[in-house]
């Protein structure tokens, strides 16, 4: 859909106003200043908020590339199996972690930036802090996670926490996100509130989320909206979520999808899965105790 290239209130074109500014809600329209916004919102409000929900749509059902490791760039596996590094904010898969601790015989360093291990909690704070002034997300997801639990020395502080996680989620953390929305479905430190919990659980999802998409595809099919809910499914079993697959299974045999969509989620699960696969993955997973450092 293009973009008007006149002011919608004055019909001032570019040639006359070098300030024009699309509406950000819709970006179907531009105005000269916030005078001819105001102006003409009363006719353009209805079309405004049809657009904007049409563009949240379609940005919420985009099907997203899941993250990779910045070491050997396989998509990343389960959050459980990466690891956020205080030194450098990088998270990092485990098999990358292993490989680095077997080939400097047991020395614990950085897979990524070869920094020495930290030699106590106060260095993982300060580390931690430093990179938060520089705006890294996996930081601010860090700190709020030791906020969150009482962890290295930090007594726990729940709201302190979701500040952070709030933060590391405006920067692109969607784990921060995914977590915020669990605590507002669950009632973690908060009131419940599902409206909130689907609004944070969405953003997750939108930056690739896997198992935020699921959890998207359980409310709406708490809400009776069967059609979403498989569309969220289907999203994430695609990038390898295997509780996505289930439900996948599951609509097909109570016949929600066709066979033809569950063959295609299937085949698409099945190539995720051996793209994330590693045999430095496989080796970490029954050496678990190394990534405490």
């Amino acid at each position: 859909m293009e973009t008007s290239t006149t002011c919608a209130n004055c019909g001032k074109g570019e040639e006359e106003s070098n300030n024009l500014k699309s509406c950000v809600a819709c970006k179907m329209v531009k105005y000269c200043n916030r005078d001819c916004q105001i102006a003409h919102r009363p006719m353009h409000k209805k079309a405004c908020k049809k657009r904007a929900a049409e563009l949240y749509e379609e940005a919420l059902f985009k099907e997203v590339e899941p993250e990779e490791c910045p070491i050997c760039l396989l998509p990343m596996p389960k959050v459980d199996e990466t690891l956020t590094k205080s030194c450098c904010g990088k998270r990092i898969c485990h098999g990358c972690i292993y490989t680095m601790v077997e080939r400097e015989g047991n020395k614990f360093i950085c897979a990524f930036c070869r920094t020495p291990a930290i030699k106590s909690d106060e260095e993982e704070i300060e580390r931690t802090k430093k990179l938060m002034e520089v705006g890294n997300a996996e930081a601010y997801f860090l700190l709020a996670g030791y906020y969150a639990n009482g962890g290295r020395g930090i007594v726990q502080d729940e709201r302190k926490a979701r500040e952070l996680m709030l933060k590391a989620g405006e920067l692109g953390c969607a784990q921060a996100y995914a977590n915020l929305g669990e605590f507002y479905r669950d009632g973690i430190g908060v009131n419940v509130d599902r409206k909130k919990a689907k609004q944070y659980i969405e953003l997750a999802a939108m930056r690739g989320h896997a198992m935020a998409r699921a959890s998207l595809g359980c409310m709406e099919f708490e809400d009776g909206n069967v059609d979403r809910a498989m569309k969220h499914w289907k999203l994430s079993a695609r990038i390898g979520f295997d509780m996505a697959l289930d439900m996948v299974k599951h609509g097909f045999e109570n016949g929600m999808i066709t066979k033809d969509e569950y063959e295609k989620t299937l085949g698409s699960y099945q190539a995720r899965q051996d793209e994330m696969k590693s045999d430095a993955r496989d080796k970490a997973r029954v050496s678990i105790g190394i990534f405490m450092r």
